[in-house]
């Protein structure tokens, strides 16, 4: 879990994401919240409730990219859901509850490569072992051994190939749930896991080069040393205290007043978020789970209802909202240049693998921000996706012909960009089609 103070937290989210001030702030002092929290004695630990949180804005002006920079600073068991994926329990197709259960299956993730981590250096002395029984034989003389030791270590055997066995990770077939018992994800793979004991553990034997072997081999002797109860223990200890659920598309599941069709059905939805907002315990196949602590972001651009058309209880259990503002030409124009991977570097460095030396004039930036502003204005506001669309017209000659022009300069100023969007950019009835 991250020790980032909110203002460390805002500053890395500043590297990606341009502008809300206000949603980073909120979503940097509920990350910190979770690290205060744990600081607490137990008594006092357990009465400390998350404060979800309810981000409201159009589409395309970082809700999303503020989730997935999230999951990567967290450090905890994260997950981002579409609420639209989700029925009513009664209907075809998967509940609520599989959230909870998905969490969990990404603590064990994160607390398995924390664990195998722990066990590097022993495993890499495992699987040396291994690579040289493939290579010399497990009888081999310890001279033998050492000498082609001191070649595996030297990088000489790298490219020879030899037959290794690993374990079989299984058929990689769907579970199925089993009627009555929620949780219960039953499955080939959980079925070999029943009778491995019995049967024995399955391997399979692969043919591979020496330098390629040993990704796989340290995952296996890594897995021989670590053990899987004190994992899925900690996994679920994990995802209870410091899980974080991004629920993207809530607005989608918001009935409109006077709504007919399926308005039932994402009532319904609503009605099962409730308790896992709230608290529940949910039934996985690592054992009971509680929600009582895990935090819930909630995003949506709602264009069509509004955020008083979620159930009163589901408002309720969101107390702080966070509304992104639109984006204006300043921020466009900053998304192309200041951005960590802006546009414009992603697009240099592709023509760079062409031998295409790409550059923009400042004039060019200032052109196409505000292509994607009148765009967005006069047509449909889609936020800063609108650069990618834009970025693609600008540059569609250029990237059809750059194996032919390779080792030249190109410069990009504000007549190119007017030559390639403008008079489509200009009318209105043709840019709802191109652009």
């Amino acid at each position: 879990m991250t020790t980032f103070s909110p203002r460390e937290i805002v500053s890395e989210l500043d590297r990606f994401i341009i502008g809300q001030h206000e949603a980073k702030r909120a979503v940097a002092i509920a990350l910190r919240n979770r690290w205060r929290r744990q600081q607490l004695d137990e008594d006092l630990r357990d009465e400390v409730m998350p404060k979800n949180i309810l981000m409201i804005g159009p589409t395309g002006v970082g809700k999303t990219e503020i989730s997935r920079r999230l999951a990567k600073l967290a450090g905890a068991p994260f997950i981002k859901v579409e609420a639209t994926k989700f029925t009513e329990v009664g209907y075809v197709g998967r509940d609520v509850e599989q959230i909870i259960r998905d969490l969990v299956e990404v603590g064990i993730g994160l607390v398995r490569e924390k664990k195998r981590a722990e066990v590097q250096a022993k495993a890499h002395a495992g699987a040396e072992e291994r690579v040289l029984d493939a290579l010399v034989g497990a009888t081999a003389s310890p001279a033998t051994r050492d000498s082609f030791r001191k070649k595996l270590r030297a990088g000489e055997m790298d490219d020879k190939e030899i037959d290794i066995e690993i374990a079989d990770s299984g058929s990689g077939m769907p579970g199925f749930e089993v009627p009555g018992m929620p949780g219960a994800n039953v499955g080939i793979l959980n079925l070999s896991e029943m009778f491995g004991k019995a049967m024995g553990s399955r391997t399979k034997k692969v043919r591979t080069t020496v330098k390629a072997s040993y990704p796989d081999l340290i995952r296996d002797e890594s897995d021989k040393l670590i053990d899987n109860e004190a994992i899925q223990r900690e996994a679920v200890r994990s995802a209870e205290n410091d899980g974080i659920v991004f629920l993207d598309e809530i607005d989608k599941i918001a009935a409109r007043e006077g709504g007919m069709g399926a308005g039932v059905s994402r009532e319904g939805v609503q009605r099962d978020l409730l308790p896992l907002v709230e608290g529940t315990t949910v039934s996985t196949k690592y054992g009971p789970v509680k929600t009582d602590h895990i935090l819930f972001i909630a995003s949506g651009a709602f264009h069509v209802s509004k955020p008083s058309d979620l159930l009163p209880e589901l408002q309720g259990r969101l107390p702080i909202r966070v509304e992104l503002k639109p984006l204006t030409k300043e921020d466009f124009r900053r998304i192309l240049t200041e951005t960590e991977a802006s546009l414009i570097r992603q697009y240099k460095a592709l023509m760079a693998t062409e031998e295409l030396d790409l550059d923009f004039t400042e004039d060019a930036i200032d052109a196409l921000a505000d292509v994607a502003v009148k765009l967005n204005t006069s047509v449909e506001n889609i936020g800063a996706r609108r650069l990618q669309t834009v970025m693609e017209r600008v540059l569609d000659d250029i990237s059809f012909n750059a194996p032919d022009r390779g080792g030249s300069k190109v410069l990009i100023d504000s007549a190119y960009v007017a030559e390639h969007v403008g008079e489509i950019a200009a009318d209105a009835d043709l840019s709802r089609y191109i652009l």
